[in-house]
């Protein structure tokens, strides 16, 4: 049997007294896209991160590939590839020279391939041009687009994607899309405040209420659009 791409059970999280997450319980296969929906402070981000073993969760279990976090946490982190709510670009270095750093960190060799590679990804999100200007010079949009190249550089296994469309026009939209689009190789989770394209892409639904418990799991098509709105209109508690 295939090992989940992402598995949680009984997941939380809390900070000082305040529960972010509670109960959340998941599991994603291989080759697979999950969704995420919610209202503001429901836990989204949060659940994205401690994916990206940037948090660790207060209790429950969380599996990401096969491995147990946080224990295991070093063996996932050269596997994923996490497009976070803010670009996180360094912001002194080039467009170019962002990308070199990170193909050192996942020691893409040779050196040769991972300059086609960089080359490669510019060129396909339009950002060709701008490899030599600094990240703080770019705009947001810019910066999106970059932040997107570096999350698919060295081929990832499963993609965290915190609203990867932010900043971005349609035509820039359109151009990060295939890059980011889910694949045979490849398990995608999706954190988005835009419920209904989160329900026309298919696959499956994890709606977390205020208070971020789960409100919903299961297949896109078994969530109404009536039913999302409900979600996003409860009462934060």
């Amino acid at each position: 049997m295939d090992v989940p791409a992402v598995r949680l059970v009984g997941l939380w999280r809390e900070f000082a007294d305040r529960v972010v997450l509670q109960d959340v319980s998941v599991a994603l296969p291989p080759g697979e896209s999950l969704v995420v929906l919610g209202p503001n402070g429901a836990g989204k981000t949060t659940l994205l991160r401690i994916l990206a073993t940037l948090l660790r969760p207060s209790g429950g279990e969380a599996s990401v590939l096969g491995c147990r976090l946080p224990r295991e946490a070093w063996r996932a982190r050269g596997r994923i590839g996490y497009v976070a709510h803010e670009p996180l670009l360094y912001r002194d270095l080039t467009v170019a020279e962002n990308l070199r750093f990170h193909a050192r960190l996942h020691g893409l060799q040779p050196a040769e391939a991972a300059e086609a590679r960089i080359a490669e990804l510019l060129e396909r999100v339009g950002m060709a041009p701008r490899a030599g200007e600094l990240a703080r010079n770019l705009s947001a949009g810019m910066a999106q687009r970059v932040a997107v190249c570096r999350a698919v550089l060295h081929e990832p296994e499963l993609l965290l994607l915190d609203e990867p469309h932010a900043h971005l026009d349609p035509e820039a939209g359109g151009l990060v899309e295939p890059l980011i689009a889910p694949g045979v190789a490849r398990s995608r989770v999706t954190v988005t405040h835009d419920f209904r394209a989160g329900l026309a892409g298919g696959g499956r639904v994890l709606a977390l209420g205020h208070g971020g418990s789960v409100a919903y799991e299961g297949p896109a098509e078994g969530l109404s659009t009536a039913d999302a709105e409900a979600i996003y209109r409860e009462t934060p508690r």
